[in-house]
């Protein structure tokens, strides 16, 4: 069983505004609570690009 892992900066308090993590195995799993049957398959190293990038965005 996929032990999913809410983001701690998503928003809503009865939990349909989230993005879950769980580890796969050889990548990591990502979905949106409101759509819990579309998984992202990304690898750790791509994640960690994407979280590196946007953490350096310039905020609007």
């Amino acid at each position: 069983m996929i032990q999913w892992q809410k983001s701690t900066y998503s928003g809503g308090a009865d939990g349909n505004e989230c993005v879950e993590l769980a580890p796969g195995e050889a990548s990591l799993l990502l979905r949106e609570s409101d759509a819990p049957a579309r998984i992202l398959t990304v690898a750790p190293a791509t994640l960690a690009a994407l979280l590196d990038h946007l953490r350096d965005a310039p905020t609007r």
